[in-house]
């Protein structure tokens, strides 16, 4: 467990990049052998503006880095956080790090946009995909990129987590965002044995269901124990998931690159689509 912190300490950018690419290729592949749906779509064509956001989170996340290693740094100097109230084995302190770092920077930063309406406009240009796939994980609006990082960064300050973790936790919430929104249908049981553990791609695109209550559970990235804890679960048969959100129905202007950037600074209308009892 120490050579992985270490590791993680001072990984080098093309490996951070690789893990980036790996996982979107792999899954890509695998989503062409066994999709949960057929793919009538352009698939190049529809991941393009989702490209498109995922060098802009890469930006946003690179020009701030400084911000996340140097809180990093000075909770290590300054034995400040709270995971370092308490003595523990190296193995605990890690999967306790990558654990709250989840909640805070991943679980609480969603459960927050979907309850505060600015933000949860900017988050619309997420739900706003009509074909979720691996190239979903990534579509997020350069000023949810920016609000993501505030949660990770006010995470690392809280917990106290050293740099290593920090570096592990976010690899990890890449390649596992990466899975879960992948076009790919896993056996049955398999997705729901392993989503006591981890969010399966099924578990997450009853999140990407357009209507409410769905629309409003399911908010888990990393580890699905959050949602079945806090009461944010929910299920639904994959035949009845229909992707995409009510605000904006247009599915070819949520493909077009200039109206996703705009999404967020449309006047809010109420949906006239009602909520619906699961």
């Amino acid at each position: 467990m120490e050579y992985i912190v270490q590791y993680f300490e001072t990984i080098p950018s093309l490996h951070r990049s690789i893990i980036l690419v790996g996982g979107i290729t792999l899954f890509w592949l695998i989503e062409g052998l066994v999709p949960t749906r057929s793919l009538h779509y352009k698939k190049w064509r529809h991941a393009w503006p989702n490209f498109f956001f995922t060098a802009t989170s890469v930006l946003v996340n690179f020009f701030l880095s400084f911000l996340l290693l140097n809180t990093a740094d000075w909770t290590q100097a300054n034995a400040f956080g709270l995971l370092q109230m308490f003595a523990v084995p190296s193995w605990l302190y890690v999967v306790l790090g990558v654990l709250l770092l989840d909640f805070i920077g991943a679980y609480l930063a969603h459960w927050v946009e979907h309850r505060i309406k600015p933000l949860w406009m900017v988050h619309l240009v997420h739900h706003s995909d009509h074909h979720v796939d691996t190239t979903t994980a990534n579509r997020h609006h350069p000023l949810e990129s920016l609000v993501r990082f505030i949660f990770t960064l006010l995470a690392v300050f809280l917990l106290g987590t050293p740099i290593g973790v920090v570096m592990l936790y976010q690899s990890l919430s890449v390649v596992l965002s990466q899975f879960n929104h992948a076009n790919i249908k896993l056996p049955n049981k398999l997705d729901l044995w392993l989503s006591y553990v981890l969010v399966t791609p099924h578990m997450h695109k009853v999140h990407h269901h357009y209507i409410l209550p769905y629309t409003d559970s399911n908010f888990g990235n990393i580890f699905a124990l959050w949602d079945r804890l806090l009461g944010t679960y929910k299920n639904l048969a994959a035949s009845e998931i229909v992707y995409g959100v009510d605000f904006f129905p247009n599915e070819a202007e949520n493909s077009r690159l200039g109206s996703l950037l705009k999404q967020p600074f449309q006047p809010y209308q109420k949906p006239s689509i009602k909520y619906i009892n699961p």
